[in-house]
């Protein structure tokens, strides 16, 4: 039986950023992934935003590694030359209610550490982006976009660079713990496998509760149960309506239909938010829900043409109806599992705290599990 040191599960941009980290520190990273390249589910169905960490309660793990990352994205994305564009959001409000809720998040956000907030008036609004009719708005400079494909890229020659081998369409079925390893088995390549591991990281994504399910972690005791929320994505056609992101306050489950320039100056509104027990990226709504979302905030959204362009899976812990939930990152071994390293609910922004996230695991790994 073939062994090695460290099993990363699961190659989106967490897994990649993971092992491109971690792989500095240790010998022996292999990256298994199922499907047949790399990043392939939730970290190229996404709106490719950078975000700044306005949105996440102070104190969270969203909220620490979403704001150290967004540096650190830009810093990699300009060192790199991989594209991005550091366009700034407008988070808008047009109701008396949304403006109190606006000023709690730029009080959040601060609170956070992000910098360079401002409330903006009507007016200060109209001069950034003419066809957005709101009472009020939220700048955040920060907030940009980037190709999350590029990104991923990096990480993977990186960590190739430091020696771990990406092992794709392997995918795990079965996992368990022995006296001082874990032995992990499926199919690679359609031919049945069994390895060896000192430690295993589960960033299996849309998957991560399955893979700490198959190890025998309870998830509706620890709250681990994953529950899939899709979001569909409409493009515009035409002269693009706007420049910059542009929010509604968030409602729900989601962050409310927005306005997202892409690399190429399209402009994708999107996404929605509903609960699925399938997971499939045939959009699966009518653009009439989107018409309506945008009218709020930019009654001339009626005068462009769309078209159905993609849709997305959240792996969100917080089900219908519940609360905030945060990312669950954490070395299981009060649950008796030492080395099994969980990243669990890594939905946004899993994509901007990818950096960080990878060095937070490599500090578990260091000051835990490393011996």
């Amino acid at each position: 039986m073939e062994e090695t040191n460290v099993v990363v599960i699961g190659a989106g941009i967490v897994g990649l950023a993971v092992a491109a980290k971690i792989s500095e520190k240790a010998e022996g990273v292999l990256i298994l992934e199922k499907n047949a390249k790399y990043g392939q589910e939730t970290s190229t169905h996404n709106s490719s935003v950078v975000h700044s960490g306005i949105h996440y309660p102070r104190g969270s793990i969203k909220a620490k590694l979403c704001v150290k990352a967004n540096p650190m994205i830009y810093e990699t994305c300009e060192k790199y030359k991989l594209p991005n564009k550091r366009l700034g959001k407008l988070t808008v409000a047009i109701t008396d209610a949304e403006v109190v809720e606006l000023e709690k998040l730029m009080k959040q956000g601060q609170d956070n550490g992000v910098e360079g907030l401002k409330f903006l008036s009507r007016e200060a609004v109209k001069k950034l982006e003419p066809r957005v009719e709101v009472d009020r708005g939220l700048y955040s400079p920060s907030t940009g976009i980037i190709e999350p494909d590029e990104l991923m890229a990096h990480y993977h020659a990186k960590a190739s660079r430091n020696g771990a081998v990406l092992s794709t369409s392997t995918e795990v079925t079965s996992l368990r713990k022995t006296k001082d390893v874990y032995e992990i088995g499926g199919t690679s390549q359609a031919e049945k496998f069994t390895i060896k591991a000192k430690t295993v990281i589960n960033c299996a994504g849309l998957y991560a509760d399955k893979i700490a399910q198959m190890l025998g972690i309870d998830l509706d005791k620890h709250k681990y149960r994953q529950h899939p929320c899709k979001g569909d994505y409409f493009r515009t056609v035409g002269k693009p309506p706007v420049k910059m992101l542009v929010y509604p306050v968030p409602e729900g489950p989601g962050l409310g239909i927005h306005l997202t320039p892409d690399l190429a100056g399209a402009v994708r509104l999107g996404p929605n938010a509903y609960y699925v027990n399938n997971i499939d990226y045939v959009v699966g709504t009518d653009e009439k829900e989107f018409r309506q979302g945008v009218e709020r905030y930019m009654p001339s959204i009626k005068n462009h043409q769309l078209i159905a362009d993609f849709a997305g899976i959240r792996p969100k812990l917080q089900g219908p109806g519940d609360g905030f939930r945060d990312f669950v990152i954490r070395n299981e071994a009060d649950k008796g599992f030492p080395g099994f390293i969980n990243l669990i609910g890594i939905e946004s922004p899993g994509l901007t705290s990818a950096p960080a996230i990878g060095e937070l695991v490599t500090e578990i790994y260091q000051n835990e599990i490393k011996r």
